[in-house]
């Protein structure tokens, strides 16, 4: 039979899977009594961890939320990806310190066939610092209590150059990508949904009233973000009609982007980009005739485009 202490080790390593163990399950994975197990429950239970017991068929033990963090136990797996995750976890302002705490108290007490391998891991790795924002904690977390409480966020709101406004939204997903978080929210002002970045929210007390959550436009909150995302970041759009078949132009354009077939060889598309000069050197990648119908700012500048090039070509072509 195992010592004690190592007994009470494996119990609490199967106790913080998430699901329910029933007494003789338990003793029979630990090769002993049933009686044994309870009084090990009630030795876990002293030391701060809170085992819960619930009777009945269906019922058994479980590791619940107390109200201090016990010592947890983690198999390799887990510990190398918690340490992977504090080593990035930088993008959340005001969190850096009470990561290198924590990791360094991890690393003190990894056993050295786990220390070999995390070491491996951060001396092949590199980090590539992003320029994005960096979000502080107040903001995000009263941002996510907002959406678990369901109630409306007011807040202050700096727009991408910089125009200032109040707006008040019913707060649904917060998402990481690109280096910044985002919230998809339903604008209660605007009455649509919008995607808003965090950063640049300065949350307002206290909040609104509480709402019934809307359903999201086809239903999947990662492919709606995805959409809004590549296609919200665009300053400047245009609509564009397109000499090519559909399939050959939906080849070469993003999936957020809707081609739109007129017929056999004619299709468009409403693009954009950040400013007109990219927009027109992004449109000439397409290897296509196009015709713009809406925008003299994209007009003039593929004509200052098309000036460049035949000036580039002219001695050559003037000497042959």
């Amino acid at each position: 039979m195992t010592t004690t202490a190592a007994r009470l080790l494996r119990l609490l390593a199967l106790l913080q899977q998430p699901r329910d163990w029933t007494g003789p399950l338990l003793a029979e994975r630990l090769d002993v009594t049933a009686r044994t197990i309870r009084n090990d429950v009630e030795r876990l239970r002293s030391l701060g961890y809170p085992i819960t017991a619930t009777p009945g068929v269906a019922g058994g033990y479980r590791l619940g939320a107390g109200a201090s963090m016990p010592p947890l136990l983690l198999d390799d797996d887990e510990t190398i990806a918690v340490t992977v995750g504090l080593r990035t976890a930088a993008s959340v302002s005001g969190i850096e310190e009470a990561a290198a705490r924590a990791l360094s108290k991890l690393e003190r007490m990894l056993p050295s066939r786990l220390r070999h391998r995390v070491g491996a891991l951060q001396d092949a790795t590199v980090s590539i610092p992003h320029k994005g924002p960096v979000l502080d904690t107040d903001v995000l977390t009263a941002i996510a209590t907002a959406i678990r409480m369901k109630e409306t966020l007011r807040f202050h709101y700096q727009t991408h150059d910089g125009t200032p406004s109040s707006r008040s939204a019913e707060p649904h997903q917060l998402a990481h990508t690109r280096g910044r978080w985002y919230l998809l929210a339903w604008d209660t002002g605007r009455g649509d949904w919008r995607t808003f970045r965090a950063d640049r929210i300065t949350p307002r007390t206290p909040n609104g009233p509480r709402f019934t959550t809307r359903q999201i436009p086809g239903g999947d909150v990662v492919e709606y973000l995805r959409e809004k995302l590549d296609t919200s970041m665009w300053r400047y759009r245009a609509n564009v009609t397109v000499y090519a078949p559909t399939e050959h132009v939906v080849a070469r354009l993003p999936p957020s982007v809707v081609v739109e077939p007129v017929d056999e060889r004619t299709c468009r598309v409403d693009v954009g980009s950040d400013n007109p000069r990219m927009l027109a050197l992004w449109l000439g990648m397409l290897d296509a005739d196009f015709e713009i119908t809406d925008s003299l700012e994209l007009a003039e500048e593929l004509t200052a485009i098309a000036d460049r090039y035949q000036r580039a070509t002219r001695s050559i072509l003037e000497g042959r």
